[in-house]
């Protein structure tokens, strides 16, 4: 009898194992919840980058900006070439006047605490311009930090003919 028994519990078993009936949505949860994590990191991924290339288009016009920020009283002539010098405080000066043209010191021109990390002269005709502001992802979940610094760095020179 537990013979007989136990063979009919391995025959049950074995019927279960074949048989191909079952609940296929816990598979369908998890994989929706998996696309949906996906897509959560893939939108804040694509932000992060406009966010990033948005900077770099202001810190580009900045630099632009500051490298023309020489004035005609410091343009000398050189064994028959003209140079002149950027000053320090003209570059940040040229960059404020920049940002603040552009609104994005005001009211943050779309950039979460936008600042200036640095506005230098490198020499005497190169402006390097850094710039530092926050992003914050579109959707917050677990998947994706709730905000990161975002730093870029443009360097424009100036040329005189």
């Amino acid at each position: 009898m537990i013979r007989r028994t136990g063979e009919a519990m391995r025959e049950r078993m074995s019927r279960r194992l074949r048989d191909d009936s079952g609940s296929t949505l816990p598979l369908v949860l998890v994989y929706a919840l998996f696309a949906l994590a996906l897509m959560v990191v893939g939108v804040s991924a694509t932000s992060l980058y406009l966010e990033r290339k948005q900077l770099f288009t202001v810190a580009d016009g900045a630099a632009l900006a500051a490298a023309e920020a020489w004035s005609l009283e410091s343009v000398n002539i050189e064994d028959g070439v003209f140079a002149f010098d950027l000053a320090e405080d003209a570059v940040d000066r040229a960059v404020r006047d920049y940002l603040a043209d552009a609104g994005a010191l005001d009211y943050g021109g779309g950039f979460d605490r936008l600042e200036i990390v640095h506005a230098t002269a490198d020499d005497t005709l190169t402006a390097t311009v850094t710039l530092r502001a926050v992003w914050r992802p579109p959707v917050a979940s677990d998947f994706v930090p709730i905000e990161i610094p975002v730093e870029v760095t443009a360097t424009a020179r100036s040329v005189f003919n």
